[in-house]
């Protein structure tokens, strides 16, 4: 794996690691779980949203043209 960082991140990433005593490897870890949480969020609501387009009928228009 190859993983290139601008000079901002890694600048803040020096920054924060003598503010905050941790380690390189932790921090990105902490920041990429933060990442996914938040990617996963947005896909989980993404679904719903999907999900809601496919059943935004109302009762009328759900029961059309059906006979009972």
């Amino acid at each position: 794996m190859n993983i290139s960082i601008n000079q901002d991140n890694y600048e803040n990433i020096d920054n924060f690691k003598k503010i905050l005593k941790k380690d390189e490897s932790t921090m990105i870890n902490e920041a990429l779980e933060l990442y996914f949480q938040t990617q996963h969020k947005k896909l989980l609501e993404k679904d719903i949203d999907n999900e809601n387009t496919m059943t935004n009928l109302d009762f009328d228009e759900f029961w059309n043209d059906v006979d009972i």
